[in-house]
């Protein structure tokens, strides 16, 4: 029970690290886990699949936008009475193109996303951390935050974003009692990686599966699950003492 008593808020709910990380949460004790993400039908059917009942709650929510990002906030306090954790989770990948071809729309859409919403999942989170004494803020980045790679210019460019105000949000967030810290996973096992095989390799994706595999010293894609394995950590009091901390999951990727 390594999150016993504790509320969690969990934002791309929905999806594939997020619904695997509200079921660990879920066993681990804790209080409430409220999940939020753009698709309501999608919210329904995780929480229809977890089958916690008083203990899962959720929002629909775009989290680019302030209002949308207040209301999911407001309402895991109400659910709960508080929040110890928030896992800023939510993301999209965008499209497989060149610089020069790349619509100004989708990255300023991707930017919104990825970036935009960490700020404000920090300015209208902090306070309610704060309330309680402190707590974790759990940010998915990427390996994609460590290095370059061609034709995903806007999800580089996010992915290096979220360290920068990861480790500002732990510097302002430390006389709280707030740990901010994030999370690196290589390619996993879900749809976003569907996505992007297929914008690599259209028609071929799983020939592009078996390149991004072998750059992998451990020869495979990660598990929802062993990103969630992860996020609970930070998430638990095991990681009290750790905060502005850049974690990487990637089966050796970055080691090459």
């Amino acid at each position: 029970m390594r999150l016993q008593d504790k509320v969690i808020v969990i934002t791309g709910g929905a999806g594939g690290i997020g619904l695997a990380s509200a079921e660990l949460f879920l066993k681990q004790g804790a209080k409430g886990v409220h999940l939020v993400d753009l698709d309501e039908d999608a919210l329904r059917e995780a929480a229809e699949t977890l089958k916690a009942d008083k203990r899962i709650s959720w929002t629909a929510a775009d989290v680019s936008r302030a209002e949308d990002v207040k209301r999911y906030t407001d309402e895991a306090v109400k659910a709960y009475g508080k929040i110890d954790v928030l896992f800023l989770n939510a993301g999209i990948e965008g499209k497989v193109m060149p610089i020069t071809e790349y619509p100004e729309e989708l990255f300023d859409k991707l930017m919104a996303v990825n970036v935009k919403s960490l700020f404000l999942g920090m300015k209208y989170g902090f306070p309610e951390l704060k309330k309680n004494g402190g707590g974790s803020m759990i940010i998915t980045s990427s390996v994609a935050g460590h290095r370059g790679t061609p034709n995903v210019s806007a999800y580089i460019t996010s992915k290096h974003a979220t360290v920068g105000i990861m480790k500002t949000g732990a510097l302002e967030g430390a006389a709280d009692g707030i740990r901010v810290n994030s999370i690196h996973p290589s390619p996993v096992d879900n749809r976003m990686m569907r996505s992007l095989e297929d914008g690599f390799a259209p028609g071929a994706g799983a020939e592009a599966k078996k390149g991004f595999e072998q750059a992998i010293p451990l020869g495979r894609y990660a598990k929802n699950e062993e990103i969630a394995n992860l996020a609970l950590f930070l998430a638990s009091d095991e990681s009290s003492f750790i905060t502005g901390s850049e974690y990487v999951i990637d089966g050796g990727m970055t080691a090459k």
